[in-house]
């Protein structure tokens, strides 16, 4: 029962979107059914634009996904389970709360190459940045060149300097892209269980949505060729968040579905570097001979997320879209930042460093799933063997909402990830990345009790 004050200063839609959102995090699960807006308006005695208002802003902030003819559902989300949403919170203090967070994408301070670094940067800005001229718009070339060089060798990707682009990371360049294919292109596709901030741009870009299932082998193609969608977003190297691989069979089926309808392929590449067992298999814009595939990389895991230095390596067609975008858009990452990442690279550095996080990482990946050996009964690894987490879901009845607040009680903040689309798929995420090796088996001791005490 929501509590709508008609002579409040907020205005009704707003009361109603924050009672709905907080019905949504503390109690609905994910495909549960929403009231038809109809429906609200009659119970509430409001209008039904006031609904309507309320469910829109949901709906943006990927709270709710709308399906054809049927109504609002719960949708698919990565969320913190111990922090309710609060603009208010002081992130510093929030931190401190928390004996050990498990969040899935996190380096360890103390990996990060700072004295190489900064003697690099006071020489690129000593030498080699001109305070007196604009940037280039697509991003420093002399990056860009290494970009292309490190990607030819490492990842299969026809990659030249000039096609590529220097984003400000991940959303930045979603944002990019959404904006300039609007004219084009109305339906966007993502994988479900997939990673939630992707969706989240398109639909705040007003994109019509579909989710696709994800199997054993990747997205489901079949399901993907009956829906309308002319962009598809992926993670075929190492699905986020299942960890499964696409086979080279699937991606040469998906460029010629994407093909024929003339779309558009999103292929990230979030950490092909961070594989512990076998070399991921190379990337799928490397099979792409028809310019149907936009690839998307980022430093944040194998060096930092903190530069915020992302990259798409885009086909012509896509450049000219961009010359004419109205704002010229301009790499928002500092001149400096980018021709000390160039160097960086040019110097045998970053390869040096990749080899550094993933023989570090590889350790805390492995020290992880032996500690969850150790302390967890009865569950199963739904994901591990890359990337900086490791997944891991009950095989007997379980209830999620009393470890969410066992692990609020103990001070563990721990991480749910969903999937609309497969209401069997639940897991928690495990990440590792942002501990000292020495503290992960305490973590997961910790973390093993209020485990135990969830089953039911």
């Amino acid at each position: 029962m929501y509590i709508l004050d008609s002579n409040s200063k907020v205005p009704l839609h707003k009361q109603l979107y924050e009672q709905l959102k907080e019905d949504i995090t503390n109690n609905l699960k994910v495909g549960d059914k929403l009231s038809s807006i109809r429906k609200l308006a009659s119970t509430y005695n409001i209008s039904k634009t006031t609904v309507q208002n309320a469910y829109s802003q949901l709906y943006a902030e990927g709270y709710i996904d709308s399906q054809e003819k049927s109504g609002y559902y719960v949708c698919e989300v990565l969320f913190d389970v111990n922090v309710k949403q609060n603009v208010k919170e002081n992130d510093k203090e929030s931190k401190e709360l928390y004996k050990y967070d498990f969040f899935p994408a996190q380096l360890n301070s103390s990996d990060f190459p700072l004295k190489v670094w900064k003697r690099l940067f006071n020489k690129v800005v000593n030498q080699d940045v001109n305070f007196g001229a604009y940037p280039d718009a697509k991003g420093e070339l002399a990056l860009r060149e290494q970009i292309a060089l490190y990607l030819q060798s490492s990842r299969g990707v026809n990659a030249k300097a000039s096609n590529i682009i220097i984003t400000h990371g991940f959303a930045d360049s979603m944002e990019l892209i959404a904006k300039l294919l609007k004219e084009k292109y109305s339906n966007f596709a993502i994988e479900s269980p997939g990673y939630h901030l992707a969706r989240r741009v398109f639909v705040n870009y007003n994109y019509k949505v579909t989710q696709i299932a994800v199997n054993q082998d990747g997205l489901d193609i079949d399901k993907l060729s009956i829906s309308s969608a002319k962009i598809v977003y992926i993670t075929p190297s190492h699905q986020y968040p299942t960890g499964v691989v696409m086979p080279v069979y699937k991606r040469v089926k998906l460029l010629e579905l994407m093909n024929q309808r003339k779309g558009v392929i999103i292929e990230d590449d979030y950490d092909s570097e961070l594989a512990y067992y076998n070399r991921p298999i190379p990337s799928l814009q490397g099979l792409d001979s028809s310019d149907r595939v936009i690839y998307l990389g980022t430093f944040a895991k194998a060096l930092s997320p903190a530069i915020r230095v992302g990259y798409m390596v885009v086909p012509n067609w896509f450049l000219d879209e961009f010359a004419k975008s109205y704002d010229a858009h301009f790499a928002r990452v500092s001149v400096a930042t980018q021709l000390t990442l160039a160097k960086f690279i040019k110097d045998g550095h970053f390869e040096r460093q990749i080899r550094k996080i993933r023989t570090i990482n590889k350790k805390k990946h492995n020290t992880m799933l032996k500690a969850i050996s150790r302390y967890c009964k009865d569950y199963e690894v739904v994901a591990q063997g890359a990337g900086l987490a490791i997944l891991i879901s009950p095989t007997k009845a379980f209830d999620y909402e009393k470890l969410q607040e066992l692990a609020k009680r103990k001070y563990l903040k721990i991480y749910l990830t969903q999937s609309v689309t497969k209401s069997d798929f639940k897991a928690v995420r495990l990440g590792f990345g942002g501990f000292d090796l020495n503290e992960i088996e305490d973590a997961i001791v910790a973390f093993g009790k209020i485990w135990k005490d969830s089953f039911r």
